[in-house]
Formats: C-alpha cells, sequence, structure tokens
C-alpha cells in the first residue's frame, strides 16, 4: 500500500450534503469532485438500491484511490477522469441529459496536501508542483521561478489576498537571481522570512495565503469554477439540487453571487404593477446563509473548520 493511501479521506458536511442533495433512490448524481470517493460512498448508499451516480476527477490518483473505495458499487457508478468545467460535455458524452443533484467540493484533499510529491503542502519538503492535473504543462515552479514580479504580485493580492504580496514577491525575486526555487520548504521559508514577524497571523501558517494563490493559478481554480456552476445549472432536473462546498472567501463569494444571478431576484419596485425586469429565474436559493460544520465535526476533523456548504434547488 502507497503511503499516501493510508491517509483518512474525511468527507465533510456529509449529512448535510446528503439532506442538501435530498438524496432518492433512482437518484442519478453528479460528484464532479470525486476526491478520495468519502461524499460518493455516502450518496451510493443513500440512493441505495437503484441510485446512480457520476464520479469526476481530474488527478488520477483520486481516480485511482476512489475507484478502490467504490468497487463494490461498480454497477450503479461510472468514474470520469476530466475536469468538472467540461460538465456538460462529460454528461453529453454518457448520453445523460439531466441529472437529480450536483455535489462540488471545492479546494485541495488530505490526499494531495499529504503527498510531499505534489507539493501541496508547506508542511512538508518536496518539488514546487501543485498541479491537480498532473499532465498540465504548468507547474508552480514556473510560475515562482519565471513570472514577472508584477504578475506575481498579482497573483498573491488575487488569489490570496496577501496584505504582504509585495514584500513577498520581492524577496522571492531576490532569491531566484541567485539560484532557483526549487522545494516547498524554500519557499515557504522564504515567504515567513518576509514577512515582519508582528504581523506573523495566529491561526495560520503565514505561508498560507501564498501557496492557496499560487495553487488557484497554477490550477484556474476560480476561473472553472464559474465555467462550471454557469453551465450545469440546466443540466439539472426540476426539483434537483445544486450543493457546493467552499473552503475560502474567494470561492465562496462566487458561488453566492452566481447562485443570486440564477435565483433571478426581481429589483422592481413593489408598487410596480407588473414586473418589468425580465430576469430568468432558473434556481431557488435553500440556504440563506451557508451551512458550516458543527463544533463536533471540526474537532474530529480540523480541516474542516472553514468550510461552507450553500444548496439550491432547480425550478
Amino acid at each position: 500500500m502507497r503511503e499516501r493511501d493510508n491517509i483518512e479521506h474525511l468527507p465533510v458536511l456529509v449529512k448535510e450534503v446528503l439532506e442538501g442533495l435530498n438524496c432518492q433512490p433512482g437518484g442519478l448524481y453528479v460528484d464532479a469532485t470525486l476526491g478520495g470517493g468519502g461524499h460518493s460512498l455516502e450518496i451510493l448508499k443513500c440512493s441505495s438500491p437503484n441510485g446512480k451516480l457520476i464520479g469526476i476527477d481530474w488527478d488520477e490518483e483520486a481516480i485511482r484511490v476512489a475507484g478502490s473505495r467504490l468497487k463494490g458499487f461498480q454497477h450503479r457508478l461510472t468514474i470520469v477522469h476530466d475536469n468538472f468545467k467540461n460538465l456538460h460535455n462529460i454528461l453529453m458524452d454518457l448520453g445523460v441529459d439531466a441529472v437529480d443533484g450536483i455535489l462540488l467540493d471545492l479546494g485541495v484533499s488530505s490526499m494531495q496536501l499529504g503527498d510531499r510529491n505534489r507539493g501541496f503542502s508547506f508542511k512538508l519538503e518536496g518539488p514546487i508542483d501543485m498541479r491537480m492535473d498532473r499532465s498540465s504543462m504548468v507547474k508552480a515552479f514556473d510560475l515562482v521561478n519565471i513570472l514577472p514580479v508584477r504578475e506575481l504580485e498579482q497573483i498573491l493580492w488575487k488569489y490570496g489576498e496577501e496584505r504582504f504580496a509585495k514584500r513577498i514577491v520581492r524577496s522571492i525575486d531576490d532569491h531566484r537571481k541567485k539560484f532557483p526555487i526549487t522545494t516547498t520548504r524554500q519557499l515557504a521559508d522564504i515567504i515567513r522570512t518576509a514577512m515582519p514577524h508582528k504581523h506573523h497571523p495566529k491561526k495560520i501558517d503565514p505561508a498560507t495565503k501564498t501557496f492557496q494563490a499560487i495553487r488557484i493559478a497554477v490550477n484556474d481554480e476560480l476561473i472553472n469554477l464559474e465555467t462550471v456552476i454557469s453551465g450545469s445549472i440546466d443540466l439539472i432536473k426540476k426539483d434537483g439540487r445544486f450543493c457546493i462546498i467552499s473552503f475560502h472567501s474567494l470561492e465562496d463569494r462566487i458561488v453566492k453571487q452566481s447562485f443570486r444571478l440564477n435565483e433571478g431576484r426581481c429589483t422592481c419596485p413593489s408598487d410596480m404593477p407588473q414586473c418589468s425586469c425580465l430576469k430568468e429565474h432558473k434556481i431557488k436559493i435553500l440556504t440563506k446563509k451557508p451551512i458550516t460544520p458543527s463544533e463536533n465535526e471540526k474537532r474530529k476533523n480540523p480541516k474542516s473548520r472553514t468550510a461552507k456548504l450553500r444548496v439550491a434547488e432547480r425550478l
């Protein structure tokens, strides 16, 4: 067994996801972020005996691990190696017109973080990679060592909301002029040193936001998220559900705004005899505020602490 297979894959907000999807026997569901298969396993159990699930992931290692974990459900399971931004085409290729529910569990998995060779974690020594799809040409190494200073600053500010972006990038540039920055630990140490010690955050490592920003840029995560939301709502049957779990404010903001846009909230004055905004009402938002993990779940799985679940229903 590989070392990374021993990493426990704890899906977050499982009960809340099953309720959000309104899982039923005979339903057809999409787990567009298959990962280790934790959510998929529970969806298959909940929709038994004849519910079906399509699991999608662009990480080949996730496909392998999930395939092994879910081997007892092969007759009800289809696994696809692809980017969820291509969901419309994936379903077309499978001859599927519409589904009863779609789940997105965003961000990086424990399996990816725990593999030092993937370069996602600043806690483990490894190459600066961060590709979720290992066939992709661009690695984090390329951004860190080649990207112009101004562009790298924009990435740290836009995707990490890092207030010390300029100082960090200046320090990165000083180092890469002498020799390439090749490991996660090297990069993390540069970031920590660049930030004034008195401004080091108390609850997270000083390297957290920079690593997040670079990972998002390498994988086009926010662009992919916008694409899949806008292209997937029409793939959900009437009364079907769309559940999205996010882990930081940038993701949650996109989900919130995209849901509101497709809810088509009327902005006409209440005293108008007839609505004239002509907004299309595609969904009903079921979570006025996002659902967050219980204190008990956060104790059992600290990585769940920032999770937010938003749910919408197709009209």
